[in-house]
């Protein structure tokens, strides 16, 4: 019997969240003059060759890095360089260390 009234309660309508913006309709960061990067640096060996003397994000991640859409960091660095930013990635550091988590030195 009270699988019967379970069932047959009807619940409320989900009201959807509007956006207030669309995500891309912000004004890009002003590195994005760098234009796209071939590849997100992992070193400042990395950094110097793409010519940056700074990240402006630096993502940490306990994974390992491998730029490619099938693995989240990939996806999350790319859109955000989308948006103009210069991302580096700083993978699987050790942890005992804090200079592993230095090695891109100071975000923007």
């Amino acid at each position: 019997m009270a699988e019967n009234a379970i069932s047959s309660r009807k619940s409320a309508p989900v009201a959807r969240m509007a956006a207030e913006r669309d995500l891309f309709s912000y004004p890009k960061y002003w590195a994005e003059s760098y234009g796209i990067a071939p590849f997100l640096p992992m070193s400042r060996k990395e950094m110097d060759k793409l010519g940056w003397d700074s990240c402006d994000i630096i993502l940490v991640v306990g994974d390992a890095y491998v730029d490619h859409p099938s693995f989240g960091m990939a996806v999350v660095g790319r859109m955000l360089e989308s948006q103009g930013f210069r991302v580096g990635i700083i993978a699987q550091p050790e942890w005992n260390s804090k200079d592993a988590f230095m090695a891109l030195g100071k975000p923007n």
